[in-house]
């Protein structure tokens, strides 16, 4: 009954990997994940919108915020999932998404998950799923600007367009197979 009372423990994980919508569909579905924002960071400047970001002009990534619970999913696993559900070898590529806005990244929060991604990012270079080399940012945390309305949930409210269809549904359905132990229960 106690534990009714305890607030949980959140900690915050940012990444990149080209378009927002996709990286937002992927992680909503692992248990532990509380909530999780798209927006934009790692920019040059102050504020970010989607049209500015778009110019690719701004250094922003499409990026998305997320609040786990560590008991439940901790943040090597979400960067182990990370790395697995996008093609961390393409420079500022993801499918025909092109541009600094669709880098993959790691914008990490303290020296532990500096270390956690390194360290994963070694690993996953090593067993050679890739046939290029990683070229994720593993930079530090600057800012997170919120993406506009119509980009939260854009997924699950879009299913049906080719973009959702073509694009962002293989990627569910692999970390789906990949990573059942680590989805919500429904």
């Amino acid at each position: 009954m106690l534990e009714l009372f305890m607030e949980k423990k959140l900690e915050t994980a940012t990444f990149a990997a080209g378009c927002f919508w996709c990286v937002e569909a992927v992680f909503k579905e692992l248990r532990g994940v509380d909530s999780l924002l798209p927006g934009y960071s790692g920019g040059n400047v102050e504020s970010a919108t989607y049209e500015e970001v778009s110019e690719g002009t701004t250094g922003h990534a499409e990026a998305v915020q997320i609040k786990f619970d560590p008991s439940e999913i901790t943040y090597k696993d979400l960067v182990k999932i990370f790395f697995t559900t996008h093609d961390p070898t393409t420079l500022n590529k993801q499918g025909n998404d092109q541009g600094t806005q669709y880098r993959s990244a790691i914008f990490y929060h303290d020296e532990e998950q500096k270390r956690i991604a390194e360290e994963a990012k070694k690993e996953i270079s090593e067993m050679k799923i890739y046939d290029d080399e990683i070229v994720t940012e593993i930079v530090p945390f600057k800012e997170f600007y919120e993406a506009e309305d119509y980009h939260k949930d854009y997924y699950a409210k879009n299913m049906n367009q080719p973009y959702c269809q073509v694009v962002i549904a293989p990627k569910v359905a692999k970390l789906r197979k990949q990573y059942a132990e680590f989805l919500k229960k429904n």
